[in-house]
């Protein structure tokens, strides 16, 4: 894709001059990439490429990547910095500006509410894979059987005490990071801890290379078998496209408003989703060959990375180094998702409410770790909770899985579907030139896309996950 060098030209009254900026364009595409290199592309992609049938799934995959989560990621980029504060305050500084209904700042505050619900439950599974580091270095997944393995993950989450230790530490790591702001704690962070992330994945996967199967991994990823590619599968594929890039949860509308006026959003944005879907394929290629090698299967579901992982872990050779380097890894997904899952509110707390960056991220980062306490209990003492039980759709669902379905299914959809919206038919076209600074013929390309197939797609996956939930 071909983009014009030309800065955004508009400095608005909600520009971001004075306040915290990314030091360079390199700083934003790790903080970016960070936010969106998370569980989803180390966890959650693997399984759901292995349960609908592996390459036909990546192709549809890679193109909703490029026609519905580039074009949403620039848009909320580009809100942020046109606003050029927090998501909800960007968006009622563009309403003033051009005379829109200010209602419109919902859109960032049901994305800020999102990721704050979201981080309360990612820092459990966080602190799973904080727990599973220790494990796998002290030879806890040497020599044991499928069924041993599963009772190790089955005891964690019986364990309230040990989850609530792990969770606690999790969310500390992320709390940490964010109180210090945007070039002493953001930047700073993922700028060790993403060459990190990188160095590790590559690791692992010059470990799956010498296992024999590589060449099979790299067939069931690369070789499209249409056949095994469903309708749902094809609506699977456009929702995990949209969620991976960390879209609808305000993350990088936060991000955006640290950007300076000079760097190009499309650029950046081309660069962060490129990223993004070549850590996903990494993490394909580091998996898929340990699971065929040891005759485990690709589809294995969320259990794929907690229970069928260890036990290859622990009959390969050198498979306590190599699981322990792996977990390091997620923990570092996890951590750099984290921390821009927080960065929001805690914006929009200095914002409103006048509070300095350490008390803001301090007692954001309390009361999302407290609110995690009510999914750690879900999963042991209040396993038989189901607190909207009486919703067929809803029946059997646990604190913990309520927050999943509402945020996956409702709000970050809804979300994203509103800033296209936004970006379409609200927002004054001139302003968006300003701030993309593209080509005539590349802008209108991005326009029509977010204006008319963008929230189809988006629209289409909303129905979809409310009516097959």
């Amino acid at each position: 894709m071909s983009v014009s060098n030309a800065p955004s030209s508009a400095a608005t009254e909600g520009s971001n001059a004075g306040r915290g900026l990314w030091s360079s364009r390199f700083a934003f595409i790790l903080a970016a990439t960070g936010s969106a290199v998370g569980l989803g592309n180390i966890w959650k992609f693997p399984y759901v490429t292995g349960e609908n049938g592996g390459g036909a799934f990546v192709l549809v995959y890679l193109l909703c990547i490029a026609a519905i989560g580039l074009p949403i990621m620039m848009a909320e980029v580009l809100i942020g910095r046109r606003g050029g504060r927090s998501p909800v305050n960007s968006l009622k500084q563009i309403a003033k500006q051009q005379g829109i209904n200010p209602s419109w700042r919902a859109v960032g505050a049901i994305g800020v509410i999102a990721g704050f619900l979201i981080l309360s439950f990612y820092s459990v599974i966080g602190g799973w894979a904080v727990s599973y580091v220790g494990s796998a270095a002290s030879g806890q997944f040497t020599g044991q059987s499928a069924e041993a393995i599963g009772e190790l993950f089955s005891s964690l989450l019986a364990d309230p005490m040990t989850l609530l230790m792990w969770h606690s530490l999790f969310m500390a790591l992320v709390v940490l990071v964010v109180a210090k702001g945007v070039r002493a704690g953001l930047e700073r962070a993922v700028s060790i801890l993403m060459p990190a992330l990188f160095l590790l994945l590559l690791a692992v996967v010059g470990f799956a290379m010498t296992t024999g199967e590589f060449g099979r991994a790299a067939s069931f990823l690369f070789q499209p078998d249409f056949s095994k590619l469903t309708t749902a599968g094809v609506l699977v594929a456009l929702g995990h496209a949209f969620f991976t890039l960390s879209l609808g949860m305000a993350v990088m509308m936060a991000y955006g408003s640290y950007l300076p006026k000079d760097i190009s959003i499309a650029k950046t944005s081309i660069a962060v989703c490129i990223i993004d879907t070549g850590v996903a394929l990494l993490a394909g290629l580091a998996i898929f060959p340990i699971v065929f090698a040891n005759g485990l299967e690709p589809g294995a579901g969320p259990g794929l990375i907690f229970q069928t992982l260890p036990l290859a872990f622990g009959q390969m050779p050198m498979g306590s180094l190599f699981g322990t380097l792996f977990f390091i890894l997620l923990i570092f997904a996890a951590w750099t998702s984290g921390i821009s899952l927080l960065e929001p509110i805690v914006e929009w707390l200095e914002e409103q409410k006048g509070m300095n960056r350490t008390t803001s991220a301090l007692g954001a980062g309390f009361v999302c770790w407290a609110l995690g306490i009510a999914s750690i209990l879900s999963l042991n003492l209040w396993s038989g909770f189901a607190p909207l039980g009486w919703i067929t759709m809803l029946e059997g669902k646990t604190i913990f899985d309520l927050l999943d379905f509402f945020t996956a299914n409702i709000m970050l959809p809804l979300g994203g579907l509103l800033v296209a919206v936004f970006a379409g038919w609200i927002m004054s076209r001139k302003a968006m030139e300003e701030e993309l600074a593209l080509s005539k013929p590349m802008f209108n390309l991005w326009y029509v896309t977010v204006r008319f197939i963008t929230p189809v797609a988006v629209g289409t996956v909303f129905v979809y996950n409310l009516v097959g939930a």
